[in-house]
């Protein structure tokens, strides 16, 4: 049997997912995941809660080993009640030392979010902006954390609708195609 998972995790962890799909219909080239096996090194194979790609044909850093994801994706969340240890120390490390770009930790107990960004090899915390959190990584990605404690599904949404209205969402899909225009060329 496996470890158990309270209903307080599963109901964010779904939220969560819900939000990441929201983002991923609205930008191709991207692709979210839930409880997927990633090779990031012979010895370190985890199962983030969630993750989000860039597929390897639109530029993105990972790609499929057999039926696992191997190397890193860009974007990984995990929500966090009793495995504070392993979320906030174990895989802090192995996530910065693997090229996670962007690491989310949704602390449960605290209803706090602590969102990372890798510069220069080590994670900075990204702080929200006017109470929102801006992915750096995917620009339009934002999360409102309040419509996330009280499980409001359409305001979370309605977050993401506000940033891919930005031009910098335009531009990223943009870019995100001209790299699949380019590898049917090499093709």
């Amino acid at each position: 049997m496996p470890s158990p998972v309270s209903l307080d995790h599963g109901d964010l962890q779904t939220a969560l997912g819900g939000w990441l799909s929201h983002y991923v219909a609205r930008t191709p080239g991207c692709r979210a995941g839930s409880d997927s096996t990633w090779v990031m090194s012979r010895m370190d194979v985890p199962q983030p809660d969630l993750a989000l790609r860039i597929l390897p044909e639109h530029g993105g850093q990972s790609k499929r080993k057999g039926k696992y994801g191997a190397g890193a994706p860009e974007l990984i969340v995990e929500v966090t009640m009793s495995s504070h240890g392993r979320d906030l120390r174990a895989k802090v490390s192995l996530y910065e030392r693997t090229g996670v770009q962007e690491y989310v930790s949704v602390l449960v107990s605290e209803k706090r979010i602590v969102w990372r960004w890798l510069s220069e090899g080590k994670y900075r915390t990204l702080p929200p902006t006017g109470g929102v959190f801006r992915s750096r990584c995917f620009p339009g990605l934002w999360l409102d954390p309040a419509p996330l404690w009280r499980s409001d599904a359409a305001a979370l949404e309605a977050a993401i609708d506000r940033g891919v209205l930005l031009p910098a969402h335009a531009e990223f899909v943009a870019r995100l195609n001209r790299r699949t225009r380019k590898s049917d060329l090499i093709r």
